[in-house]
């Protein structure tokens, strides 16, 4: 795979900030992220709850009234929570454990060591630690390749010292895997509009992008189908997620790259908003 840098580049410095969750039992959701993932909550109304880390908000759930039934459609594939290390692995793996968490997996990518899991209404979760860079298997082209091993669980808790108490300060949305109707669009908006770079094409099944050197802040997949319909309103699921840019400049200059080329709005708060082409929702804010 060659890579292409593409002509606009979103600052390196940006990265997912929050994931939105339109959830239909909102009290049962808050009590899963919080006392099974380790989330802490850090607003909530009768609407919407708010959870992160510190004062770090990574996931809101808001409530849906009169939700449709879960069909295959576009949208959230998984949030993936990144911890500060794996001794932070090692410690939530430990809980997960004693807790009968749902895990469905655990892997290592090479770049990375992973757990899976899946919430109460089926969104998919990620909890992972990056590796050393140095053992990334980064080609001269700039291609990240990751690979798909068994973990090696026994390590990764003794890695750990046993303490629990949520996730640690420092941990971040890592990344989001979206399930998308076209691998070709979403290639060209990531890149072309968005700036991102493709890190890595994975048997034209997914794609991975990402700012700077990362392996990817955005995996993508149509593991579901081609052309699956795009969510509305009313379907449980993502509602949307966000990018955090550094400073206002480089909100501007994302306005300035858009201008004639791409529809978006700017909120009170001079957030700007925009659908990609699965219909998918995304807010980029400093």
């Amino acid at each position: 795979m060659t890579v292409i840098i593409p002509t606009f580049q979103l600052n390196a410095a940006a990265h997912i900030g929050r994931v939105a969750l339109k959830v239909a039992d909102l009290e049962k959701m808050t009590r899963f992220y919080q006392g099974v993932i380790g989330l802490q909550i850090l607003d909530q109304t009768a609407a919407q709850s708010t959870l992160g880390v510190g004062n770090t908000v990574l996931l809101e759930l808001h409530k849906v009234q009169n939700p449709l039934p879960v069909t295959p459609k576009t949208g959230l594939y998984h949030v993936a929570f990144l911890l500060p290390s794996r001794k932070d692995l090692g410690n939530t793996l430990r809980h997960y454990l004693q807790t009968n968490a749902p895990l469905i997996g655990a892997s290592d990518h090479g770049y990375s060591e992973a757990l899976y899991l899946n919430d109460p209404e089926g969104n998919g979760i990620e909890v992972y630690r990056d590796k050393p860079q140095s053992e990334w298997d980064i080609r001269a082209d700039g291609e990240i390749v990751g690979i798909t091993l068994e973990m090696d669980a026994e390590g990764v808790v003794a890695a750990g010292d046993g303490t629990w108490e949520g996730f640690p300060v420092g941990t971040t949305v890592g990344h989001v895997h979206l399930k998308v109707a076209d691998l070709q669009q979403t290639e060209k908006f990531f890149t072309e509009v968005l700036g991102l770079s493709l890190k890595n094409n994975f048997g034209h099944q997914a794609k991975f992008f990402a700012t700077g050197d990362y392996h990817h802040h955005i995996g993508s997949n149509i593991w579901m189908g081609k052309n699956i319909p795009a969510m509305t309103e009313q379907d449980l699921g993502l509602d949307y997620f966000s990018f955090s840019v550094p400073d206002q400049a480089e909100l501007d200059r994302l306005e300035k790259h858009w201008n004639n080329q791409i529809e978006y709005t700017k909120d009170e708060s001079g957030s700007l908003w925009l659908v990609d082409p699965n219909g998918i929702k995304l807010k980029f804010e400093k």
